[in-house]
């Protein structure tokens, strides 16, 4: 079933408004005692049912409180290089399907599209709506962020995610002949970690050698050579399956 969002907490009665209402009035049709499965900023999804309909609002009355499935090993955030044409619009939307929590999109020496700030909003905008609509469509009880677009810089001075509390970063790098993703996976207890992925031609030895220095660890994909959309997913998913992110 489709979920909707409500940007507030869930209470006995909650009006819709915006674009999640044009949809269910106009799209979907909704029509008076219809159910509809609704999800709020808290993390709680319920089944409500609509009680009225109009132009610009739905309203719903709530009927039971959706049991939550077990909460995520650790919470996964993909920061990811920019990568050409609309690959990363499809990277935002498998990353939403693929339960990552958070996705900070940056330039590194290898990203070929080079964005001005107004370009780069817009760009945002669009992959938080990407994002937003993937999780609607499959069905999770939270969105995922996109944030604005940054440098490598930027990511590497993030107090947030290199010193962050009970955090393991990882980084997919062609260069690293040592330690496999699954291995490095394996000696994880961390509730959150940070997976990194560059762009077309992956990080340059430079960067490496700062992420490593900040306490990144470098992780192999294996031998075959991988398209950067491929990487991600597969590395991703790699991540959320060691944790038991994808068990029934």
């Amino acid at each position: 079933m489709r979920r909707l969002f409500y940007p507030g907490e869930l209470t006995p009665e909650i009006r819709i408004t915006g674009g999640d209402a044009h949809h269910l009035a106009r799209v979907m049709r909704a029509q008076l005692g219809a159910v509809h499965v609704v999800a709020g900023t808290d993390g709680r999804a319920a089944r409500m049912t609509v009680t009225a309909v109009a132009r610009d609002a739905v309203t719903l009355r709530l009927d039971s409180y959706v049991e939550d499935d077990a909460p995520a090993r650790a919470e996964v955030i993909l920061v990811q290089a920019l990568l050409k044409g609309e690959k990363t619009d499809f990277i935002v939307q498998k990353a939403v399907e693929l339960g990552a929590a958070a996705l900070h999109p940056i330039v590194t020496e290898h990203v070929v599209v080079r964005y001005d700030a107004k370009k780069a909003a817009a760009k945002t905008a669009r992959w938080q709506k990407i994002a937003d609509e993937a999780a609607k469509q499959c069905g999770r009880l939270s969105l995922m962020h996109v944030a604005p677009v940054g440098s490598i810089d930027s990511i590497l001075g993030d107090a947030e995610i290199f010193g962050g509390v009970d955090t393991t970063v990882i980084f997919c790098y062609e260069g690293e002949r040592m330690q496999s993703m699954r291995a490095v996976l394996r000696t994880v207890t961390s509730a959150r970690v940070v997976l990194i992925v560059g762009a077309e031609g992956g990080f340059s030895p430079t960067e490496a050698a700062r992420l490593t220095t900040v306490g990144a660890q470098p992780v192999s994909l294996g031998h075959l050579i991988l398209r950067a959309e491929t990487a991600a997913i597969a590395a991703l998913t790699v991540v959320q399956y060691e944790f038991g992110n994808l068990d029934v």
